[in-house]
């Protein structure tokens, strides 16, 4: 378990003590000044925050176990400051990070952080932009940390020198139960961008860049589609075992033995295979997962050139197969597909699971983790809220649906209509909006879901509010369209982000500058500094 850190003043015991010691020779060295900047740069290596958070995690799941009102959030993060960005709001609006998490998004790496270009979710990236996002994201968020803790600095030399030895001391507390910007990120592997050696070998890289929880899908590396998309193609479990074995022997390796790996099922919207499972006997593994698929019983002399059959219960089968070369599943199967892919998985090391759905509805979902839970008890989820569907449609839906069965009255709704703003203020899109409001809750206590994500939040936000400054500045507004919509509203808000040399970390660089320099240092935040008119 991580060791609570130093405080405060031991640091500055420790280091005048170091200082003394060297006879003169370090007489330029402040202590105090250390014991700062130690606790402005508390991680110094990404396996030290995989350790950190892996058992933030860890503390967060068994919390839920007794309480499944205390599940996790996470929005995903395309780019550090971003993620710094959230982290911050979190801190400011909540005063803790506590069960708020970071998501790294692999859709979102290959459409904005490839060097080819936009990608479609695809695992047609490059690998190593995922570890290097990872790494990115910790360093903003470590920056957060000493960018807060600097101000904490200020405002203890500001006591000291009013001579408030109450403040200094309330200030020096602050200091001491300094809460870190520094939280678990769930980092998608996709399907692991290889086999399994590829896999482990990607894994060890994403857990030394900070990763405590890797999220692995059963879909085919080499056809991998987005969870939300048509022609999937999943893997027998043998094939996937040995990837979540791959993963656990990363964390293993590294020393990051509370790692979590998150175990993610496409089978409820993959109709195909690309291999036929091996199987000994009756009942084993590869032969459930072959029970599967969509056959038709043939004579042995009906066998083809090229035709690939099997056997079951004595007789001869020929599983379909497609001009893609794949073979396809009986339709219907898919959520027995999913149940069986969650117990073998929790079996063989994973500790959460993925159901990737085609609509959030509470009990789709409940109805699947229950039959997990009949083997598994403390089956969990992480859960994609994600973008792809329609929130508002399909509540709507759901509620015409609900009163229709009730016998309600639904003939003032058009059923082909839901989407119309008119239908905004109606009992309808009120009661649906309610059923938004508490999902995360509500299937948080009725299915099973530790964690809520957002796959691809900041994505759309950027977009939404680039498009609404573009309208506004170079329409008629012109300056003013930022002013009003932007700069106003982070100032009247109090978004640190108004102080943007500041955020970039121009305040750490003059706190070093005074340390190395004293009263020679030539710093850039005095009287003409512009920011200030920002205090």
């Amino acid at each position: 378990m991580w060791k609570r850190q130093m405080a405060y003043q031991d640091h500055i015991i420790e280091m005048s003590q170091l200082v003394q010691a060297k006879n003169g020779a370090w007489d330029g060295i402040d202590p105090e000044a250390v014991a700062r900047m130690r606790l402005q740069n508390r991680f110094k290596t990404g396996l030290e925050i995989a350790k950190y958070t892996a058992d933030i995690m860890r503390k967060d799941m068994a919390a839920y176990d007794a309480d499944p009102s205390q599940y996790t959030q996470s929005l995903g993060c395309w780019h550090g400051f971003v993620a710094q960005q959230k982290m911050i709001g979190i801190k400011r609006h909540f005063g803790t990070t506590k069960r708020r998490y970071i998501y790294l998004s692999g859709w979102m790496i290959a459409a904005l952080r490839s060097e080819f270009g936009p990608l479609p979710d695809q695992s047609m990236h490059e690998k190593t932009s995922v570890p290097a996002l990872i790494e990115e994201i910790y360093t903003f968020l470590k920056q957060a940390d000493a960018r807060e803790l600097g101000g904490l600095f200020r405002d203890l030399d500001a006591a000291r020198k009013a001579g408030d030895a109450a403040k200094e001391q309330q200030i020096q507390d602050k200091i001491d139960n300094f809460e870190t910007h520094v939280v678990p990120i769930i980092a998608d592997i996709d399907a692991g961008f290889g086999n399994a050696e590829a896999t482990y070998l990607l894994a060890k890289k994403m857990i030394e860049a900070g990763a405590c929880a890797i999220q692995i899908e059963n879909q085919v590396s080499d056809e991998k589609q987005c969870g939300h998309q048509d022609g999937k193609v999943t893997v027998p479990h043998e094939d996937f075992i040995q990837k979540l074995r791959a993963v656990r022997y990363a964390f293993l390796e590294l020393g990051v033995d509370n790692g979590v790996i998150v175990a993610r099922t496409d089978s409820l919207g993959a109709g195909l295979t690309k291999q036929i499972a091996f199987s000994k006997e009756p009942g084993d593994l590869g032969d459930q997962y072959n029970s599967f698929l969509d056959c038709e019983e043939i004579d042995p002399a009906q066998v083809g050139n090229g035709d690939v059959v099997i056997t079951r219960n004595g007789k001869l089968l020929r599983p379909k197969r497609l001009p893609s070369n794949l073979f396809q599943f009986r339709e219907g199967t898919g959520v027995d597909r999913v149940v069986l892919d969650c117990v073998t998985s929790l079996k063989n090391g994973a500790d959460l699971l993925w159901i990737e759905t085609e609509k959030p509805h509470v009990e789709q979902i409940a109805s699947m983790v229950d039959r997990i839970r009949e083997v598994v008890p403390n089956a969990k989820l992480a859960y994609n809220n994600s973008p792809s569907f329609n929130w508002t449609l399909k509540f709507r839906e759901q509620v015409f649906e609900e009163w229709t069965k009730e016998g309600k009255d639904v003939s003032a709704y058009d059923k082909s209509k839901l989407m119309s703003a008119e239908y905004d203020e109606t009992p309808l899109g009120i009661e649906a909006d309610q059923k938004i409001r508490s999902f995360q809750a509500d299937s948080a206590k009725r299915a099973g879901i530790f964690h809520h994500l957002i796959t691809l939040p900041t994505y759309h936000t950027a977009a939404l509010s680039t498009d609404n400054l573009a309208k506004e500045y170079f329409g008629d507004q012109g300056m003013l369209g930022y002013v009003l919509g932007v700069q106003r509203q982070e100032i009247r808000k109090g978004l640190p982000c108004v102080k943007h040399q500041n955020m970039s970390g121009s305040d750490i660089g003059d706190d070093h500058k005074e340390y190395f320099a004293g009263e020679a240092a030539l710093k850039a935040g005095g009287v003409h500094n512009t920011m200030n008119q920002f205090a």
